[in-house]
């Protein structure tokens, strides 16, 4: 799974989610929460009854104009995902957000997760018309560096605001990039 180049697609409705890729949704996000990783389930360990609720979920919610997951893939097996999304009030129609940034753990630092968000940027730009990207990070585990590495601004925390356990409280930080 580790060699070959790097896929990078984006789905877009709730029919394109093969069974396949809706099982390796879930092997990846079990693993990468697992191994301590800010992937929406805060207390590890998971199982698959508990992360496929929140597969099913997100697929159903799938629409080209408010809900795109872009998946990574290296020979055809899942190496990465992630969700964007935007609400279409148009108020706030001009932006969206990134959901559950995740890469498989034994090959992280291959630039996969680098490639995802360069991905989505041009997706959320040309694909969405969106002008910015927010996103939620968990803060102490050196997500803020990644992104600031990639173009996107610290513009807020909401101290403690996470709770991993009694005296281990976490900044919730809060990030754009913006223009894409």
């Amino acid at each position: 799974m580790n060699s070959g180049p790097l896929d990078l697609r984006q789905v877009t409705a709730p029919g394109d989610v093969t069974p396949e890729l809706r099982q390796a949704l879930i092997e990846c996000w079990i693993e990468v929460t697992n191994a301590g990783g800010a992937a929406g389930f805060p207390f590890p360990p998971i199982d698959a009854s508990k992360v496929a609720l929140a597969v099913d979920s997100l697929v159903a919610g799938l629409a080209p104009e408010t809900s795109r997951l872009v998946v990574a893939s290296i020979n055809g097996n899942l190496v990465g995902w992630l969700n964007v999304r935007r609400d279409p009030f148009e108020l706030i129609a001009h932006w969206g957000t990134l959901h559950h940034v995740q890469t498989r753990t034994s090959l992280r630092g291959r630039g996969i997760g680098a490639a995802l968000i360069n991905h989505v940027r041009d997706i959320a730009r040309d694909g969405m018309g969106l002008e910015q990207l927010h996103l939620a990070a968990r803060g102490g585990v050196g997500l803020e560096d990644f992104y600031v590495r990639l173009g996107w601004k610290e513009i807020g925390r909401w101290p403690g605001a996470l709770r991993l356990a009694p005296g281990d409280d976490r900044d919730e930080v809060l990030m754009i990039l913006a223009p894409l």
